[in-house]
């Protein structure tokens, strides 16, 4: 079924006190995205139309005619009104650091703080502060941790980043769409889904890079960084970032590996070092290969499809070796070969075996291969099951708390939540997943009024009636993958 995408992302409730938020990475079923900042979800670029990016234009057309020019002049570029931009882009109620300061009292004397904070910058007075340890569940159960910065430290962070990603923006590859202007999860869904679709894929290598925000040597980053960054006022700044520490219970704990999760410099550092680590050599490495070789990256997801199994294992083997080298690691318990694509099923009936291809999770969605009315291949992609499970805990958590408020107000919220999921996960062929969820939500609310007192008059059919208002129907609303992904390609871009 065919739709129309609204947006691919999806509106965020408004906070209450000391509620957790369902938030379009919680309906995805990631918590947050891995080194993905709180405040994130505000648009990674800044305005065009100011003078300081203005001038960020031809730094940004020497980095695309002269891919080995180093920058040593950057940080004039970081003035009052660029890190006016960025306190503008922050979240406005995103949690605090360490000093307590929110973006609301920073802003109440924000002209004064900003000129104060550009002077310290530009003198070298400019020190960071400890990132505040939190933690989040994961789908498996385990902890997340994340470091929420100072507010101070996520403005010049995010000023910094735009300056930055006016260079690297020209370096990075194709296949690379995570925390990318521009780019987001279904541009590198539609990617991978067009890729199956159109090339001779057979083997898909599923990898998982072992906690790879907390791995990332800070040796590394600052090398791979001075690449093209001459300016060594830019790389303290990255250093002091790295060394910060992070404050855990009152109690300070250095920081020698690793980029914080939650930071907004973390993303870019992240791509950075799997520019360089992974994607020129991954690059470099299906050119020569004999058949085909996709490839599709967002932040430390890799998902590797071949033509040819034993290129497969030998891409799987140069590329343990390779992330060794930088002290990186491939996880042995999540990282597999399967046997994939449009002749996967029948191959596997000619050696007798029964069932269908094996799936792979990449993005919150289980792919699989199935088969149109025609007979040729139909990728499906359904909600990962077990994100799905989580998500909908996290809202009967919220949903208990929230028990005697007005149905009305609790109508509003729900119908946000249903919204966002439906903005991540309304892809075609998930219409199933969808309208579960949205009936798992009806029948969680229904039984939440239902005990709000012993004598309820709440029938099935008053309920149906009152979801109805409130939840947006469970109704595909993106394009095919192929669609949109030649759409904004228009034959400019190969299916990478």
């Amino acid at each position: 079924m065919n739709g129309t995408r609204k947006s691919d992302r999806p509106m965020v409730p408004t906070k209450r006190p000391n509620e957790v938020l369902v938030t379009e990475e919680d309906v995805e079923g990631r918590g947050l995205t891995k080194g993905n900042a709180i405040e994130q979800n505000a648009d990674r670029t800044l305005y065009r139309n100011t003078p300081a990016l203005s001038a960020l234009d031809r730094e940004r057309q020497r980095a695309r005619k002269d891919k080995k020019a180093k920058f040593t002049a950057l940080l004039h570029h970081v003035t009052v009104e660029l890190l006016r931009e960025a306190y503008r882009r922050l979240q406005r109620h995103a949690s605090a650091g360490v000093d307590g300061v929110t973006w609301v009292q920073y802003g109440e004397r924000l002209e004064e703080n900003l000129r104060e904070l550009h002077a310290r910058l530009h003198r070298g007075a400019y020190r960071a502060k400890p990132s505040r340890r939190v933690y989040i569940a994961k789908a498996d159960g385990r902890q997340r941790p994340l470091g929420i910065a100072t507010l101070e430290d996520k403005v010049v962070q995010r000023a910094v980043v735009e300056v930055m990603n006016t260079i690297y923006e020209q370096d990075f590859v194709g296949f690379s769409y995570g925390f990318r202007p521009g780019r987001g999860q279904h541009d590198a869904l539609d990617a991978l889904a067009a890729a199956i679709r159109t090339k001779n894929v057979n083997w898909v290598l599923d990898t998982d890079i072992r906690d790879f925000f907390t791995a990332m040597d800070h040796g590394w980053v600052v090398k791979f960084v001075e690449h093209r960054i001459g300016d060594r006022r830019l790389v303290r700044l990255v250093q002091k970032w790295l060394s910060a520490g992070v404050m855990e219970n009152g109690r300070w704990a250095a920081s020698r590996v690793g980029s914080p999760q939650g930071a907004t410099i973390s993303p870019l550092l992240a791509n950075i070092y799997l520019h360089y680590a992974l994607d020129l050599w991954a690059h470099q490495w299906r050119q020569q290969a004999r058949g085909d070789v996709v490839i599709v990256r967002y932040a430390d997801d890799l998902v590797v499809g071949f033509e040819h199994e034993d290129e497969a294992k030998r891409f799987w083997a140069d590329l343990r070796e390779r992330l060794r080298k930088f002290a990186l690691e491939l996880h042995p318990d999540k990282t597999r070969l399967i046997e994939f694509g449009r002749y996967a099923k029948a191959r596997r009936s000619r050696r007798g075996e029964r069932g269908s291809p094996e799936t792979f999770r990449f993005l919150g969605f289980l792919h699989a291969c199935g088969s149109s009315r025609r007979g040729s291949l139909l990728l499906t992609r359904r909600s990962d099951p077990k994100r799905m499970r989580v998500t909908l805990q996290a809202v009967k958590e919220t949903m208990t708390r929230r028990r005697h408020d007005p149905v009305d107000e609790q109508g509003k919220w729900l119908g946000q939540v249903v919204r966002g999921y439906l903005g991540y996960f309304a892809v075609p062929t998930n219409s199933r997943s969808i309208g579960r969820f949205r009936s798992e939500v009806i029948r969680m609310w229904c039984r939440n009024l239902r005990q709000r007192s012993h004598r309820h008059r709440l029938t099935w059919q008053r309920m149906t009636r009152i979801a109805n208002r409130w939840l947006p129907p469970a109704r595909i609303q993106h394009p095919w993958p192929e669609d949109r992904f030649h759409a904004k390609t228009q034959g400019r871009s190969p299916v990478r």
